[in-house]
């Protein structure tokens, strides 16, 4: 069987032996080398390169010839690279094993193994939803990546700021909506990471966005958490048909392991570290402090703060919105940040048997 890339290679070079015989036989007739040239469009080092090699070999000089280096000093010794493909062949590991075990540079193991053809097809995942670009997006709120971050991160917050944080017993997780076209943000928190309050997070942004007159069906493109739904397939079915198309949603996945289809809401988790959650600490005192300054912080983000990614030309959120045909007024971003906690277990009710708070669960601290 010929892959579509080699018949490729070989038409290729088909071609280009076509062109180099034209090349000959138009010098054949001319006699000139700058005459052949101007007629072929190409210079007259090329055209004396292949006359000459005509003149030599024949139609065999024509062909291509191989490129490989007379002299390689920094070429993998012979001995080392059998070594390589036969304890591949005897373990069947990859190369990071393999390199671990002979004690060899793991790119060293690599270059065998792809010279020998011995690297391995990478079986393409099935795909249970479609996954979208935001790059693809033309309307505003046909596509939202949402995401959780968990605020207790003592990398990003710094030891002082980090113990500052479990002292004030500040909720650790932020709930976040982002509208891919514009990156117009809705924020929520609670203390537990569980499916009951990721559900009345949706239900409470859907809700918020029908009472601004928003009727685009919404994508809500999310990655493979518990908190979303996790992986089981009927589940996730059963999830996005009671949950999701009542508002008119549905329930979306990024691929596995390809973080930039969540690029935007990703990126957007570094700008609240650097721009709110550092600055802050040193100031809030409760709880109630804090949902006041993050209901500030989300207004600020959409209304007032400047953003420069791809499309949005130094403008807000909510100015692009409005360039895209979305009337709003700048109340849509006054969305009420509320601890989801205290009452998701009263808004959703789960079929028997699926206690989500008692599997799904996460310790806060």
């Amino acid at each position: 069987m010929v892959y579509y890339g080699e018949l490729y290679r070989q038409r290729k070079k088909q071609a280009s032996m076509i062109g180099r015989e034209k090349m000959v036989a138009i010098h054949a007739q001319t006699g000139s080398i700058s005459a052949t040239a101007r007629r072929c469009g190409t210079s007259r080092n090329v055209v004396r390169k292949w006359v000459r090699r005509f003149e030599a070999e024949g139609l065999a000089g024509l062909a291509d010839r191989s490129r490989r280096p007379h002299h390689s000093p920094n070429r993998t010794p012979a001995a080392v690279q059998k070594r390589v493909l036969a304890e591949r062949k005897r373990t069947g590991k990859g190369r990071k094993r393999l390199a671990w075990d002979l004690e060899l540079n793991e790119w060293t193991v690599r270059n065998v193994l792809r010279q020998h053809g011995q690297c391995r097809k990478h079986k393409l995942r099935h795909v249970l939803y479609p996954a979208v670009w935001a790059w693809d997006v033309r309307v505003p709120f046909t596509l939202a990546q949402a995401d959780v971050k968990d605020v207790l991160d003592k990398g990003a917050l710094g030891t002082a700021k980090y113990t500052r944080y479990i002292r004030l017993g500040l909720p650790r997780y932020q709930w976040t909506f982002c509208e891919a076209k514009t990156r117009f943000r809705l924020l929520a928190y609670s203390y537990e990471l569980n499916q009951s309050n990721g559900l009345l997070f949706v239900a409470l942004v859907m809700v918020w966005i029908r009472c601004f007159g928003i009727q685009t069906e919404v994508n809500w493109q999310e990655d493979w958490g518990m908190e979303f739904g996790g992986d089981n397939a009927a589940k996730l079915m059963e999830l996005d048909r009671r949950w999701y198309r009542p508002y008119g949603a549905v329930l979306r996945r990024a691929p596995k392991g390809r973080k930039g289809y969540q690029g935007r809401v990703e990126r957007s988790h570094r700008t609240d570290d650097e721009e709110f959650y550092l600055p802050l600490l040193e100031r809030v005192g409760s709880v109630t402090e804090f949902l006041e300054y993050a209901g500030r912080w989300q207004y600020y983000y959409n209304v007032r703060r400047p953003h420069f990614g791809h499309d949005m030309q130094g403008n807000t959120p909510l100015e692009q919105l409005r360039q895209k045909g979305v009337a709003v007024p700048d109340t849509f971003a006054c969305f009420p940040v509320v601890m989801l906690d205290k009452y998701a277990t009263q808004y959703v009710t789960l079929p028997p048997g699926n206690d989500v708070l008692a599997h799904y669960t996460q310790n806060p601290i």
